[in-house]
């Protein structure tokens, strides 16, 4: 799925960030580079088989960890860590306090050979990872005002991973490490955070177009159209309350108790899911709802277990309106394309497939990059919420940062993007946010 790239997660899979080492720890180095190569993990042309798409994220899911928290996943082009090259890697031992962030999260010990803080992970589908944890250098550039200044450094925690097993190893499934935006301490906004260097919000705004592309901010993305819900609190992913789904503007019949966040259920926000995915109490009215909406005008097929449409026409002339209501009033308008997925068209007809998916004896929801797409989406770690609202992606945005004066002030993202290395990323900090230009993001759509 995700051949050879750094995963940069928010997801219940991991809350530190990881790297893949190439030898055995002894000696450890990492030096961030100001740009990296980004690439993306399904082709842009949108005709992938369904199942396959489904068998990406039945992959994903099964790596979902019961303790760890965060949703977001953006996979980064880089090279496996060398434990030779830096002068400024140091070891975490068991008696630094550092130690403490990942054994709060269940995920690290003490290795009693070499006094070193080692850390376990083990994932659902059998595969895992186990190694390290080291202090390095990450560099940055520092914008104040109009002006660039280079080279600026803060220290942050990180796992070096000595061994992998699963499909950790397997050549369409391998990363090179893990990225984490995860809410626990060992976390990089959380690390970042605490130094004052960003502030304890990331956002994004991932292009649903060809080539898919986007932006992630560590910091708030500024848009007047923003809504927010409360995030569940004490769970482990980015939880959210959805109490409904409309289509059409009418409220589905499904019982409110189907979204309720308790014992393992809950809807849950994760860029790493293809897909969208719904209870089975949701989904067959959900189906049912879209299917009567559009049967005089389109000719419904079941095409390997999915419930899809021929079609002549536009999606966007036919399909209805689609509406996630959250608490907080908030609600997700999604168009055709927000819960649709083509899958061929051939002399003028089309097959477009609903992209929502079930997930059976299990209440649990979880809304992927088919509904993330096209809109900002920010994640507030101190108010405890998420908002969102549609964008198109491809354009700039604006950055809440604070000036010298304690004033707010905004500061437009793209008057510092590289144009001319469409496949760079680049971080910045504007003011005390650290702003990573995702040129070209992992979209599956």
């Amino acid at each position: 799925m995700k051949s050879h790239h750094l995963s940069a997660m928010a997801d219940a899979l991991f809350s530190a960030t990881i790297l893949f080492c190439l030898l055995p720890v002894s000696v450890f180095s990492y030096g961030f580079p100001a740009a990296l190569k980004l690439e993306r993990a399904v082709p842009a042309n949108h005709e992938m088989e369904m199942n396959e798409l489904k068998a990406r994220d039945r992959a994903r899911h099964g790596r979902l960890l019961q303790s760890l928290g965060g949703v977001v996943d953006f996979p980064i082009q880089l090279n496996y860590f060398d434990p030779g090259s830096s002068a400024t890697a140091t070891p975490i031992s068991c008696s630094d306090q550092r130690c403490s962030w990942g054994v709060q999260s269940s995920d690290s010990g003490c290795s009693v050979q070499n006094n070193l803080c080692a850390y376990t992970f083990q994932y659902g589908d059998g595969s895992g990872t186990s190694g390290y944890y080291v202090s390095d250098l990450l560099q940055f550039d520092m914008i104040v005002g109009s002006s660039l200044v280079p080279n600026s450094t803060t220290q942050v925690v990180f796992g070096c991973s000595t061994s992998q097993t699963g499909d950790l190893v397997k050549s369409d499934r391998a990363v090179d490490g893990i990225f984490g935006f995860g809410q626990q301490g060992m976390s990089v906004i959380s690390q970042l955070a605490s130094q004052g260097v960003a502030p304890r919000v990331f956002s994004h705004c991932l292009k649903g177009e060809n080539g898919g592309g986007g932006i992630l901010v560590l910091g708030e993305i500024v848009e007047p159209n923003m809504v927010f819900t409360p995030l569940v609190p004490s769970q482990p992913h980015y939880n959210v309350n959805l109490l409904s789904i409309s289509v059409n503007g009418q409220a589905l019949p499904i019982n409110p108790s189907v979204f309720s966040t308790s014992n393992g259920q809950g809807t849950i926000i994760d860029t790493g899911t293809t897909l969208a995915y719904l209870s089975e109490a949701a989904y067959v009215p959900f189906v049912e709802a879209i299917t009567n909406a559009v049967s005089q005008s389109v000719r419904p097929v079941v095409s390997k277990g999915n419930q899809c449409y021929v079609l002549t026409t536009s999606v966007a002339d036919v399909f209805p309106p689609v509406s996630l209501n959250f608490a907080g009033g908030a609600s997700m308008f999604l168009n055709p394309q927000d819960y649709l997925i083509q899958q061929n068209n051939v002399g003028g007809t089309a097959v477009w497939c609903i992209g929502f998916q079930r997930i059976q004896n299990q209440g649990i929801t979880i809304l992927g990059d088919l509904v993330l797409k096209d809109k900002i989406f920010v994640y507030d770690l101190v108010g405890q919420r998420i908002g969102w609202a549609n964008y198109d992606c491809s354009m700039s945005v604006n950055v809440s940062a604070t000036s010298s004066s304690g004033r707010s002030e905004y500061v437009n993202a793209g008057q510092f993007s590289d144009n001319a290395a469409p496949q760079k990323l680049s971080l910045d900090i504007v003011g005390n946010i650290i702003m990573l230009l995702l040129l070209v993001i992992n979209m599956f759509l």
